[in-house]
């Protein structure tokens, strides 16, 4: 694998920027502080930031390179090809495909599940970003438990989320301009949607039980657990009770306080940071992240969010930018559990982002390196190679 110096840029150390060189070896970094000396590659960060890169442990935009209009679809390996290069494009070096299982028919269907799950499993080695599988479990699935505990248990899904959208697809039918696009994405009648939400409902007292041996199977296998849109303290507390450490979009403050007093991860949508409020109504993220009610920021539907919150937080004055980047790097990398990357300090991964934010709440990404890798550059002119021999310079994994 080939070294790589960063030289000169204003490196993200702790709680404050300076000053600094970066050299990475054998896909880690091996020294920040002075100029070592040189690599097979140097790039020259005069001028830019150097960050850690961004982990975003939930985004579902590759849904639209997956399904772009209803019922227009595409291979899902061209789909996740094209979401890695967005990805890394927005400085997002490690990525959470939250995959939902629901028990609609279409474009979340247990089909396409597995379908992405075994993509990711093919693809990983070649896509540019470390590459994971969250699966987001609805909970009436219950059709669905049975192979869900066996990927749980065979270490095939690297987060797991339980999700509920049932109570309000009931609510969401009674508003015409909502009932249209949900049922036209099923690809069903509006009498067999019925039909099939009311068999879906009439199950609904096994759901807690199900949830239960899904969690136990789960804790079992290591794997982390987050809980999406709980909506009152009492259900975050059932929640941790089986081991969910992690409060996904909860709706509102009162939720929000039960998971920082639990110590739980509270994930908040980056893209409600960038649009100065949420778009379905709900409580806003720079409230509650200046309230202390939220430990990290996804992507959620929007890959440049991340990158774009942790710039406008520090611009209105809610943390300073060391902070804000902890909300999509460190908290992020601590939640799920990989404890290698999310700072820059000696033995870390190198997932490592050059920034240039000259331009107020629009940072650009000049380049990205991954594991150690240089994966994406806009600026050539910036890298440089030593006089080593040509085969040691051009070596790779």
């Amino acid at each position: 694998m080939t070294d790589i110096l960063i030289e000169d840029g204003r490196t993200l150390l702790g709680e404050d920027t300076g000053q600094s060189s970066v050299s990475i070896s054998q896909g880690c970094i091996s020294a920040v502080g002075a100029s070592q000396g040189r690599s097979a590659f140097s790039l020259d960060a005069g001028g830019l930031l150097v960050l850690p890169g961004i982990v975003d442990l939930h985004g579902d935009a590759f849904e639209r390179q997956m399904m772009p209009r209803p019922h227009v679809d595409f291979p899902i390996d061209i789909a996740l090809i094209d979401s890695d290069r967005q990805a890394i494009a927005n400085g997002i070096t490690t990525v959470f495909h939250a995959t939902t299982w629901s028990w609609e028919p279409g474009l979340r269907c247990g089909d396409n599940a597995q379908k992405l799950l075994e993509a990711i499993e093919a693809l990983r080695p070649k896509l540019a970003a470390d590459t994971r599988f969250h699966l987001r479990h609805e909970t009436y699935n219950l059709d669905a438990e049975e192979q869900i505990g066996e990927w749980l248990a065979d270490g095939r899904i690297d987060l797991f989320a339980f999700n509920d959208h049932t109570e309000n697809t009931v609510t969401l039918l009674n508003k015409p301009n909502k009932r249209g696009s949900m049922v036209e994405r099923t690809g069903l009648s509006d009498e067999a949607f019925d039909r099939l939400l009311e068999s879906i409902l009439s199950r609904a007292d096994a759901v807690p039980a199900s949830i239960a041996r899904l969690a136990a199977i789960a804790r079992g296998a290591g794997v982390r657990m987050l809980s999406h849109d709980d909506n009152s303290p009492e259900m975050r507390k059932t929640f941790r009770e089986l081991g969910v450490t992690i409060a996904e979009f909860p709706v509102n403050e009162a939720t929000a306080r039960e998971a920082a007093a639990g110590g739980d991860a509270i994930v908040c949508g980056a893209p409600n940071v960038v649009r100065g409020g949420s778009h379905i109504g709900w409580t806003r993220a720079s409230d509650m992240i200046a309230n202390g009610l939220c430990s990290v920021l996804a992507s959620d539907y929007y890959y440049p969010a991340p990158l774009l919150a942790a710039f406008r937080l520090a611009a209105d004055g809610v943390l300073p930018l060391a902070r804000a980047w902890d909300l999509i790097s460190a908290a992020p990398a601590q939640a799920t559990g990989l404890a290698d990357r999310g700072r820059l300090a000696e033995g870390q991964r190198a997932d490592i982002l050059l920034v240039d934010d000259r331009e107020p709440l629009r940072p650009r990404i000049v380049a990205v390196i991954v594991a150690g890798r240089l994966v994406h550059l806009t600026e050539a002119e910036r890298l440089t190679t030593s006089h080593a021999p040509q085969h040691q310079a051009l070596s790779a994994e």
